[in-house]
This record gives structure tokens, C-alpha cells and sequence, in this order.
């Protein structure tokens, strides 16, 4: 046997004992749920509007699969679709009050079970396992083009920062160039006025080419707020906007910012997923018509203390 013979075999292992221990705490989670109608309200509780072909993309389900479970999701009342605003041949969903209430079930029974779980290993297994795990997924998803390089911006960086958020935009959520006017005024205000001290950006690069952006902006002495974060659809799934916003956290910790706010649209279900993770939490919400729709504009903040 060689090496990756051995190394398979390891894996297989792993896998038999692994599904098995998954396998008895499913049971107890998803009752009343098939697995994949359990992972499309997990998906669908995570954010408001959702448009299908993102959550088929999310889920890494056939086109046809995922359209019969949201049948089948919608004929029992758990969830609604509608057209896209910005193009009527796509069709967005969302969870009704009562998918929202089941999603409350069973994420609750989630993390009900996975406490007994851990709860059976000692305080340093418990430690050892969640450290072996963030291994895992960072080997899983490092990107197939080498490690991501986050750097402060170069000659240039700027004004690809304001063309990509224009194109990316509006080639996903039909936003108009008001928009981008936003952004440019944003950048703008970073290269004329920054402060040094208390005010940064970073491009996150992957072989060779820029792929992300962020900014941390000075609002008061103890604030800071988020700013333009994005990450390239080619380079998506591999962590890079959990990357950007730490650097920006450890950046607005490191100011002596107590903490680090950012103003965000409730249809971002991919960015607003990346917040929850890196420890934010929502404060306020409020309707809005802006570039071109009307959007749902949300407050979101971490304290850094």
C-alpha cells in the first residue's frame, strides 16, 4: 500500500465513525424534516430574501432537486416566492413566520444536541477538537491558486475598488450607479483625508490579482465603522471575506476603537453571514429606497472591549 493509499484509507475511517456519530444526533435534530428540507430552511433562516439560484449554488443541489423541496416547502406554508425585483424571470424566497418558527425548532435542537455532545468530552478535548476542525477547514478551503495575500492598496487598487463594486452590483442585484457614485465618494474621502492612525483598507490578492476589498473608516473616537467589503465571484467559498474583516477588526482593536460598526442591505445574505461569524450583531433595521429598489438597510455592530 502507498502513501495515499494509507492516507485514503485514514480518511475512510475517519468517515465511517464520523457519519455514524452525525448520524444518531441528525435523527434527534431533524424530526418532522427530511435532510435536504432541514438544510433549506438552515440556509433560508440565515438571511430575508434569498434568490434560488444563490441557494442552489449554496446548497450544491440540482436545479430540479431544489425546486421540488421549495414546493414542497411552500405547499405546507414554511416559506414564499416571489420574482426578483431587478429581473422577473428569477424568483426569490424567504421563510413565512411559520417557516421562521420551525427554523427556531430546529436550530435550537441543533445546538441542544451538539452541547450533550460536546458536553461528554473533558474542557481540553473539547479545546483540541474545535482547534482540529478549524484545521480541517482551512486546508478544505484554501484556494487552488495558492494562499491569499492581504495587502494595504497600490497605485491603482482605488479605482478598481469603485469599478468593481459598480459591476458586481449590478450584474447581481441590479443596483443603478447611484451606487457606484456611493463607493467612489467613499474611496474618495479614504485618499484625500485618511487618517493614518486611525483609518486603513486592504486588498486581498490571489495569484497576482486583486479578488477583495475592505476599508475600516474613523466615526468617532471610540467608533469605527466597516466599509466596501467584496470579494470576487471566482474567489468566493474560500474564506477571503472572513480574512478581510478580521484584518479589519484587529485593525480597529489595535486603534483603541471600542467598536467597530458597518451598515449593510438585508438581500447581502452571503456578507451578512460573514458578519454573524466574525462576531457582530444586528442593532437596528429600517426600509429604504436606494440605487434604484427598494432594500431593507441594517445596522450591525461589535464591541472590540
Amino acid at each position: 500500500m502507498n502513501q495515499l493509499d494509507e492516507r485514503v484509507a485514514v480518511l475512510r475511517a475517519f468517515n465511517r465513525r464520523y457519519t455514524r456519530t452525525i448520524g444518531l444526533l441528525d435523527d434527534q435534530v431533524y424530526v418532522g424534516y427530511p435532510l435536504p428540507e432541514a438544510r433549506v430552511l438552515f440556509e433560508l433562516g440565515q438571511q430575508q430574501d434569498t434568490e434560488v439560484s444563490a441557494l442552489r449554488t449554496e446548497l450544491n443541489m440540482d436545479a430540479g432537486q431544489l425546486s421540488r423541496l421549495l414546493g414542497k416547502l411552500a405547499d405546507r406554508g414554511l416559506l414564499t416566492k416571489r420574482p426578483c425585483p431587478q429581473d422577473a424571470r428569477k424568483q426569490w424566497v424567504r421563510l413565512t413566520e411559520q417557516g421562521k418558527q420551525a427554523f427556531a425548532e430546529l436550530d435550537h435542537r441543533a445546538a441542544e444536541q451538539l452541547g450533550v455532545f460536546l458536553g461528554q468530552l473533558t474542557e481540553p478535548a473539547q479545546h483540541r477538537l474545535v482547534a482540529a476542525l478549524g484545521v480541517v477547514d482551512e486546508v478544505l478551503h484554501e484556494p487552488p491558486n495558492g494562499p491569499v495575500v492581504i495587502r494595504a492598496p497600490r497605485p491603482g487598487d482605488l479605482g478598481w475598488v469603485v469599478q468593481r463594486h459598480g459591476q458586481r452590483y449590478a450584474a447581481e442585484y441590479g443596483w443603478n450607479a447611484e451606487f457606484e457614485a456611493l463607493v467612489a465618494r467613499i474611496v474618495a474621502d479614504y485618499a484625500n483625508g485618511r487618517d493614518q492612525s486611525g483609518e486603513a483598507a486592504w486588498i486581498a490578492e490571489l495569484a497576482g490579482e486583486p479578488v477583495g476589498c475592505v476599508f475600516c473608516a474613523r466615526e468617532s473616537a471610540d467608533t469605527a465603522k466597516l466599509r466596501l467589503l467584496l470579494v470576487e465571484p471566482a474567489a468566493r467559498g474560500h474564506g477571503i471575506g472572513g480574512l478581510l474583516v478580521n484584518e479589519c477588526i484587529e485593525f480597529a482593536r489595535s486603534a483603541g476603537y471600542q467598536t467597530l460598526e458597518l451598515w449593510t442591505n438585508d438581500v447581502l445574505g452571503a456578507a451578512r453571514r460573514i458578519y454573524q461569524r466574525a462576531g457582530f450583531e444586528l442593532v437596528s433595521s429600517e426600509p429604504h429606497h436606494s440605487f434604484g429598489h427598494d432594500l431593507v438597510g441594517e445596522y450591525w455592530r461589535r464591541t472590540l472591549r
